[in-house]
């Protein structure tokens, strides 16, 4: 079945230039794997001062502790983020000429502003990093501000270009020519702000599921010290939030869909012909243009996209064939999201009744296991949300002006771009896991990579240093 849902997708780039189907595959590699560290960037600066905090205010060395292995791992992840979000900007020009050539006046401004943001966020967070010792501890917390800052700009601003893509503005064509270029009125597009919310809640669940998991990982071995808990509860609360407010926004983006993409919201809801009230159709593939192995649900449709028990949900019949995305990959894609991020919500709400009800749920083995696999899930949720939104959108780049064969390139040369590509992340995975395997045997062995002035671990260099600075 899965198979059958890609297979849509071979065949649809089949029909294009010989650059279609390598530059697909090569994007949609180094988008999904970016988009998971690009989530770190957004959300561990706020986990990071949250803990930080904690230990200036509390005295917490602990606390402190957790500030430091973050902002360690922060440094790391940040590195090669940076190499793949330089791969990315490159692939830009280098896969989909169609789209810069004649529309970078038209999206230079977000791209722009997210390199500075990039510059701003590395700044800081070397600050921050060798900060530790060399200033005021007040003033060292202070650094973790336009670090987080700078990250959501940044994040703000690619979202900004996607939304773009699916809300086009802030131009014209006349005679195929672009005119009459706004670019902030692109940048701030009417699909902006709503699509940056979900993404950005979005890297809160993934950092704060990812992080969790790993220390209820450490529970599950017995490592039943303060340093797990508050190191799987800081993360877990902001998943919680997370968790729970996003299933309000996506309700809300789902909504936006069937105003502005009726064919994309068509692929998710599996709607062969328009219908109202319509079902809800739970799993199941589209064959041979009939829907097969679906449990139809009455009315939640309706419900759900359009806030209303009668409302109809527009059907594939009502798209020209050519103008249909691969129903089975949105359709499949977007039900895992939903069915991912509904289940995590249920385990939020099942950790804290279960705080209240008196009950430890960091003594159950059980809800650590869940807790583990939360984090890979979380992630799997990610992917599968980007999947929708952009096979939803095709056979266009840009919603009804560019389609995705005019896009991409017609060079013949881009399969040994995506091995490179290939080879390159599959390097920098190994050295991550390397890198950080390592670093995790140390801190058991009781090292501590950075020492701090006023947190555990201070030397007499450190002391002096810490005079100085209080002095100064």
């Amino acid at each position: 079945m899965v198979f059958s849902a890609f297979a849509e997708l071979y065949l649809a780039s089949g029909e294009g230039p010989p650059g279609l189907l390598p530059a697909r595959q090569q994007m949609a590699f180094s988008l999904g794997w970016h988009i998971v560290l690009a989530c770190f960037g957004v959300a561990f600066p706020a986990m990071i001062y949250v803990v930080h905090r904690r230990g200036i205010v509390r005295d917490d060395p602990v606390a402190l502790g957790l500030a430091k292995r973050w902002a360690t791992v922060s440094a790391i992840l940040f590195a090669i983020g940076a190499v793949s979000g330089t791969v990315l900007s490159l692939e830009m020009g280098l896969l989909w000429p169609g789209l810069m050539g004649r529309y970078g006046d038209v999206l230079g401004l977000p791209f722009a502003f997210e390199g500075l943001s990039f510059f701003i966020e590395a700044i800081f967070l070397g600050i921050y990093l060798y900060g530790w010792g060399r200033m005021p501890p007040r003033r060292h917390l202070a650094m973790l501000v336009p670090m987080a800052v700078a990250g959501v700009v940044g994040t703000f601003c690619v979202v900004s270009v996607n939304a773009w893509m699916n809300n086009p503005t802030g131009f014209r064509l006349v005679d195929g020519e672009v005119t009459d270029v706004d670019p902030w009125r692109a940048m701030f597009n009417d699909g902006a702000f709503l699509q940056f919310a979900h993404m950005w809640v979005g890297a809160f669940m993934v950092v704060g599921f990812v992080v969790s998991g790993v220390y209820a990982a450490g529970l599950l071995r017995g490592r039943r010290d303060e340093h797990h808990r508050l190191g799987f509860t800081v993360p877990f609360v902001f998943a919680t939030v997370a968790a729970i407010a996003q299933p309000l926004i996506g309700h809300v983006l789902g909504m936006r869909v069937h105003d502005t993409q009726p064919s994309k919201l068509a692929a998710f809801e599996l709607a062969t012909h328009t219908e109202g009230p319509a079902p809800l159709r739970m799993g199941g593939l589209l064959v041979d243009g009939e829907v097969v192995g679906a449990l139809e649900i009455p009315r939640l449709g309706s419900i759900i996209a359009r806030n209303s028990l009668t409302a109809p949900i527009p059907g594939l019949d009502t798209v020209p064939p050519a103008d249909r995305p691969p129903v089975n990959i949105t359709h499949l894609a977007f039900q895992t999201m939903v069915g991912i991020g509904t289940l995590l919500a249920l385990l939020v709400v099942v950790f804290w009744l279960a705080r209240w009800l008196r009950h430890d749920p960091l003594a159950n083995r059980w809800f650590l296991r869940v807790a583990v696999v939360a984090g890979p899930l979380a992630v799997l949720a990610l992917e599968c949300g980007w999947i929708a939104t952009e096979v939803g959108r095709q056979p266009w780049t840009v919603w009804r002006v560019l389609r995705t064969a005019d896009a991409a390139s017609t060079s013949t040369g881009l399969w040994w771009s995506y091995t490179g590509v290939l080879l390159v992340y599959l390097g920098m995975t190994v050295g991550a896991i390397v890198v950080l395997r390592s670093m995790t045997r140390r801190w058991r062995a009781g090292a501590k990579s950075i020492a701090s002035p006023y947190g555990p671990g201070a030397g007499p260099v450190d002391e002096a240093q810490r005079a100085v600075g209080e002095r100064g």
